[in-house]
């Protein structure tokens, strides 16, 4: 394995597998110009209420927050600006014929680096309902014990 086939994972958006039932994962590129890479390159980042949207044929990220760079002088980026997302056209509508189901969004699951490209993970996502979540917790508890008594028993 070259160095430049590498992945190496910058971040991954937790609260979107707490909050949503993933059905489909999508590899996208990210349009980003010089300070955002850096930024981007150093984890400083933030998932906060970000989605995608489709507009004209393109797919948008909006609210992906990447910390301004301190180096990068006054030739800096704006951090939560709309970052237009690389796919192919036939993924892209694809996808927009899934998100126009009812309860449907497109969210960000990972940002990582595919040898030198940025790269974001996207997730087709219905939202999960407070019981959902429950019971998720209830099962990743009950299969942790399931583990703990299992090691102990060796």
């Amino acid at each position: 394995m070259t160095d430049d086939t590498r992945i190496k994972t910058v971040a991954t958006n937790r609260k979107a597998w707490h909050n949503y039932e993933i059905l489909e994962k999508y590899e996208a590129g990210i349009e980003l110009i010089g300070s955002e890479v850096k930024s981007l390159r150093a984890a400083m980042i933030s998932f906060k209420d970000s989605f995608a949207m489709v507009k004209r044929g393109e797919i948008i990220l909006y609210k992906f927050h990447i910390a301004a760079y301190e180096k990068a002088s006054h030739f800096n980026h704006e951090p939560e600006r709309p970052r237009r997302l690389l796919l192919h056209r036939k993924e892209i509508r694809k996808i927009e014929a899934k998100i126009e189901e009812k309860g449907l969004t497109l969210v960000p699951l990972r940002v990582y680096f595919s040898g030198p490209y940025a790269k974001i993970e996207l997730g087709v996502a219905r939202g999960k309902r407070k019981y959902d979540k429950r019971q998720a917790i209830a099962k990743r508890e009950a299969d942790r014990d399931i583990r703990r008594a299992f090691k102990q028993n060796r």
